[in-house]
C-alpha cells in the first residue's frame, strides 16, 4: 500500500481551495491500491485556508521543537501541522504503508533537498514520515 497526498489525487485541499492533480502520477499508479491524504486537513486546517511557511528551519526542526509554521496573517499555526503529521503517520502505520508520494514546495508535503532561500525545503509531515523510516517522493507540480 502507498499514500499519495490528496491534491495530486484531484481532491481539493489546497490552501487556495483547489488541487494539484498530476495526470502522470495518476496514470502510473492506475493499478495499484492508494491512500489520499491531506495533513493539513486532517491537523484540522480549513479548505480555503490562508497559506503558511516554515520559519526557523525545515520540518525536522518544527520536530524538533525549533521552528514554527506561521500562516501569512501572523498567525502561530504549528500545532496543526503537528496535529495533522502524526494523523497521517498514523494512517500509514495502520495500513502498513511503505512509500508516499507527496507534493512539492509544501510546508506541510515539500521533501525538498535545497536551501532555504530558493523554497526547497522538507515540510513537517514529510520530515516526519523520513525520521520513521517510509520513503518520501516528492512530485513537482506540472506545467
Amino acid at each position: 500500500m502507498i499514500t499519495v497526498s490528496a491534491c495530486l489525487c484531484g481532491v481539493n485541499c489546497r490552501y487556495d481551495g483547489r488541487n494539484s492533480y498530476h495526470n502522470a502520477l495518476m496514470e502510473k499508479l492506475a493499478s495499484e491500491d492508494f491512500l489520499p491524504v491531506c495533513p493539513e486537513v486532517l491537523g484540522g486546517l480549513s479548505v480555503p485556508r490562508t497559506p503558511a511557511r516554515i520559519i526557523g528551519g525545515t520540518g525536522y526542526n518544527v520536530l524538533k521543537g525549533t521552528a514554527r509554521v506561521i500562516n501569512d496573517k501572523g498567525r502561530d499555526v504549528t500545532g496543526a501541522f503537528l496535529k495533522g503529521a502524526f494523523a497521517v503517520l498514523a494512517i500509514l502505520q495502520e495500513h502498513s504503508v511503505s512509500r508516499c508520494y507527496v507534493k512539492d514546495k509544501s510546508p506541510s508535503c515539500g521533501f525538498g533537498k535545497g536551501s532555504l532561500a530558493n523554497n526547497r525545503i522538507t515540510g513537517v509531515c514529510s520530515a516526519l514520515l523520513d525520521q520513521k523510516g517510509i520513503q518520501v517522493i516528492e512530485i513537482p507540480s506540472e506545467k
